[in-house]
């Protein structure tokens, strides 16, 4: 089966609305908001956006532990 190129779009979105702290894609079934571990929910270290959160000062973490 062959993805459409909606399909191809969401996944491009998806990416992109990613950033290096997060372990899923926001809104994904399990997962919540975490403050980012490195800038504190700050979204700026030094001046400059947090390149863990991306300047959010949230990250996206799995949830639970079945």
């Amino acid at each position: 089966m062959t993805k459409t190129k909606a399909a191809h779009a969401q996944d491009a979105k998806t990416q992109a609305a990613l950033n290096p702290g997060d372990e899923a894609a926001p809104g994904t079934k399990g997962t919540g908001e975490d403050i980012c571990p490195d800038c504190h929910g700050k979204g700026r270290i030094d001046g400059a956006p947090c390149a863990t959160c991306g300047g959010s000062g949230t990250i996206t973490r799995a949830v639970g532990g079945a």
